[in-house]
């Protein structure tokens, strides 16, 4: 019996084409709640770009920044912070590199060395509507760094990664990828939250469609990728659905008589 369930956010829950959830999705949560069912997002954003409003009353808590910070109302369950050296480096290479990164602390975050990626990327694909660009990064660099997220292709990624030895990269989009502190992922993400509200894993369903999924689809008890996926996301699932615009999370419901 499935008795927890973890979303992803961008292109999972929110669709790419209409910054929503769509109505579908909405109604099946819905049912699902009123069953018992627990509700957990599992994101790669930070919890300050959480955009999931019209079912946030549904939500009993949060995987985000891939992981590195989880969270149940007030509780933190576990938050696991970059190496300060680690992220001077980065922050070295976006000057030498001249790429844009955001830089996510734990009580704060922005945007350092800014360009036209930054506002076509995050405003215009992922509807962030607070972004703070070339605010002085010494006070959040004061904080634990949960997550950098530089705006690099594949190429540059790796030369980056080289530099960093307690970290691991989680792309999900050719244009930039999530740098978290090394055995940070989704799918550590989950154990930390079923271990703390005492769920089997075999208990535990997943959904994505990016890169950064495949930790959670592979550990859940059931994973599921959305129709949108790609290939090799999808070929990690145990369970392929339709998409995020057609109903995608409604009929994997259907499928497994959870509704």
């Amino acid at each position: 019996m499935v008795k927890a369930l973890f979303f992803d956010i961008d292109g999972t829950l929110v669709s790419f084409e209409t910054h929503k959830i769509p109505m579908s999705t909405i109604e099946t949560l819905t049912l699902a709640k009123r069953k018992g069912i627990k509700i957990y997002i599992s994101t790669g954003r930070p919890y300050h770009l959480i955009n999931v409003e019209s079912i946030k009353h549904l939500i009993d808590g949060y995987i985000t920044a891939n992981g590195a910070y989880n969270f149940i109302g007030e509780q933190i369950i576990s938050c696991d912070s970059i190496p300060l050296k680690d992220v001077l480096t980065v922050i070295a290479l976006a000057d030498k590199m001249n790429f844009a990164c955001m830089v996510v602390g734990d009580c704060d975050f922005a945007v350092y060395n800014t360009n036209v990626l930054v506002d076509q990327i995050f405003r215009q694909l992922l509807n962030v509507s607070n972004l703070q660009e070339n605010v002085p990064i010494g006070p959040i660099l004061e904080q634990p760094i949960l997550q950098l997220t530089p705006i690099i292709n594949q190429e540059d990624e790796v030369k980056v990664m080289s530099k960093l030895f307690n970290c691991v990269s989680n792309r999900w989009h050719p244009d930039f990828t999530d740098i978290t502190k090394k055995n940070v992922d989704k799918g550590n993400g989950l154990i930390s939250i079923i271990t703390h509200e005492g769920f089997d894993v075999s208990e535990t369903m997943a959904f994505g469609d990016g890169g950064n999924d495949i930790s959670i689809i592979k550990r859940a008890g059931i994973g599921v990728a959305m129709g949108n996926a790609n290939n090799y996301v999808q070929s990690a699932a145990d369970y392929v659905t339709d998409t995020v615009d057609n109903d995608g999370i409604k009929k994997a419901f259907l499928h497994f008589g959870l509704i």
